[in-house]
């Protein structure tokens, strides 16, 4: 009679009826799934950031020489270019990676455009300094 009073009925009813608890657990996890994948797109909107990696390989050279040579020129370049939101170089054994960020207003195509006409203006002006 003691248990009768201590039982909670949903829990019991629970434990009677593991299959239908199993099935309302899956068509609200199905129902949950779907609801996220038709969530209007301005709730998660594709942004791009417009992110440009130029990579320059020079073999038999310093990390000081591919810096002074390749790495500096190509900043120098960089730094009149508009829209660029930040950059970061590293200057490796015969290697010279620099990261140029733009805003996310410019558009793809055009920063890659802009980093490549400055990238060969570095490249002409590196190969007339000898």
């Amino acid at each position: 009679m003691l248990d009768k009073i201590k039982e909670f009925k949903p829990s019991s009813w629970a434990i009677d009826n593991k299959m239908t608890v199993y099935l309302i657990t899956l068509f609200i996890s199905l129902a949950g799934i779907m609801a996220y994948n038709s969530l209007p797109k301005e709730q998660f909107p594709d942004i791009t950031v417009p992110t440009i990696y130029i990579n320059t390989i020079n073999g038999g050279n310093s990390p000081t020489n591919i810096e002074n040579t390749i790495t500096k020129p190509i900043e120098k370049r960089l730094k009149g270019i508009s829209g660029i939101k930040k950059f970061n170089s590293t200057s490796l054994q015969d290697v010279s990676v620099i990261v140029v960020e733009f805003h996310t207003n410019v558009k793809v195509e055009v920063a890659k455009q802009k980093v490549k006409d400055a990238v060969d203006e570095a490249r002409r002006y590196a190969s007339n300094s000898y």
